[in-house]
């Protein structure tokens, strides 16, 4: 018997907007979770990420908060801004009316903004320990009526050297509160830390059914610092053609930027996110399988109502935070025997992020450089070439020859034609191409230094935790 999220005792409301996502039926992880979660029991999930742990988690507790009342009432601990971000953006697809208030706090964001939205009153708070605590010791945080507390990934806030700032916090939460811990393994100090703050926990576990992706071209471009990611896209799009593509961004508002700027380009393109109504799903659903549009810009929870069969290439314009993540999103290219390409673009300053997935993989990924000018030119014109091709063997060319036959007398037949050629070349080329855009080799990336052996990973972690303030 297929269980749904219905059976699960989650709202119709609720249940609707996970249709307009694409959700069919919960997942391990979430079918355990939702009810324990609704019960109000306490629960430690022993889950790899990928699993779905984020809805098991979000989708209960976002029917227990309390619209009427603008106190915080769940707290969500992550131990990275990138997971923070992603959580976030997963409640606020979840969430089935505007009237709930979500804030997601972390270094490196403006903390007086910050202040503000928590002054005008916010019912759940997403997080990094190292910001949270900033917060609790301005007094601008309070956690008074918070009535649930997750630990999401705690295994590794506690080798990213959070793990005292976690209880820290929860020593400032009403021991009446409910509390869920989430973590890949169960080290001694996780299973400590459970011991002190759980109450009578639900354990449950989850098997990760993601399997490690073959018959994939992975590739890496680390962007310049100089330039933005459009900017190194924009080439690595020219040259690769993609015959059907996503391009995986974190946010909606990133979608629906990225999608005007690729349009601009001369891009077949269209964005799809949890703003869309479901006729707008399906009508883009339809037309991406026709092959009407080329590039589906999507958000990692709408993509799931994205299934083509046919998928040249998976583009990872924003880089998951972890590598569950990016092997769910690779793995819809290279399906059914055939070989399919998935590329990332980074920043010099998420490579420890990329060293992650490379450990998860067991295998290094190919770093690959941005397309010169020449190199899109030269493909351009071989494609400009195969119109021309596909022109002569065609009938309407036949109302032209006599205005060849006519220059003809005055200039050179070769001359005519690469005259011709130019006005089509020119009168399609976009306009980042009559930029310079060419990377200077003052500005190229140095190359990854990896690390695979376990001394270097501890090394790194120990580096991060001395600095949990910028998580």
């Amino acid at each position: 018997m297929t269980i749904s999220f219905t059976s699960l005792g989650l709202s119709e409301t609720r249940v609707e907007q996970l249709e307009k996502l694409g959700f069919q039926n919960p997942t391990e992880i979430q079918s355990k979770a939702i009810p324990a979660l609704l019960d109000g029991r306490d629960v430690v999930g022993q889950s790899q990420t990928g699993t779905g742990k984020t809805a098991a988690y979000a989708l209960p507790l976002l029917e227990q908060v309390d619209l009427q009342n603008n106190a915080i009432q769940v707290l969500i601990l992550t131990p990275t801004r990138e997971l923070a971000q992603q959580v976030a953006q997963a409640i606020d697809d979840f969430s089935d009316t505007r009237r709930l208030r979500a804030l997601t706090v972390y270094g490196g964001q403006s903390i007086e903004r910050q202040i503000r939205s928590l002054r005008r009153g916010v019912q759940v708070v997403v997080g990094t320990p190292g910001r949270v605590i900033d917060l609790l010791g301005r007094k601008d945080l309070k956690l008074d009526q918070v009535e649930w507390v997750v630990l999401d990934e705690a295994d590794e806030m506690l080798s990213m050297g959070f793990i005292d700032d976690v209880k820290k916090i929860m020593l400032q939460t009403p021991q009446s509160r409910h509390t869920a811990c989430f973590s890949a393994t169960m080290p001694g100090p996780i299973r400590d830390l459970v011991n002190q703050f759980l109450k009578d926990p639900v354990t449950l576990t989850a098997k990760r059914s993601n399997a490690t992706p073959t018959r994939i071209d992975q590739r890496v471009y680390v962007v310049p610092r100089s330039w933005t990611k459009i900017k190194a896209l924009q080439p690595i799009l020219e040259l690769e053609d993609p015959e059907a593509a996503i391009v995986f961004v974190r946010t909606k508002r990133s979608a629906a930027e990225l999608t005007t700027k690729l349009q601009a380009a001369g891009h077949s393109v269209d964005e799809y996110h949890g703003d869309l109504s479901q006729g707008q799903r399906e009508r883009l659903v339809h037309r991406f399988r026709n092959g009407q549009v080329k590039i589906v810009v999507a958000t990692d929870i709408a993509a799931r109502g994205l299934d083509v069969q046919d998928l040249s290439h998976v583009i990872n314009y924003d880089l998951p935070d972890n590598a569950e993540t990016y092997i769910h999103r690779i793995g819809r290219t290279g399906r059914a025997g055939k070989t399919g390409t998935a590329i990332s673009l980074i920043q010099p300053m998420e490579r420890h992020v990329l060293r992650r997935i490379e450990r998860r993989l067991r295998q290094t990924l190919e770093l690959g450089k941005i397309p010169t000018r020449a190199q899109v030119e030269a493909r351009r014109l071989e494609k400009l070439k195969t119109q021309v091709q596909e022109t002569l063997s065609g009938e309407r060319m036949a109302s032209f020859l006599s205005t060849v036959k006519e220059l003809s007398a005055e200039y050179d037949p070769h001359a005519i034609a690469a005259a011709a050629l130019q006005m089509v070349y020119d009168q399609s080329c976009p306009n980042w191409m009559k930029t310079d855009w060419d990377v200077p080799s003052s500005d190229v990336p140095k190359p990854i230094k990896r690390k695979h052996n376990r001394r270097s990973n501890r090394e790194g972690r120990s580096n991060r935790s001395a600095m949990p303030h910028k998580a």
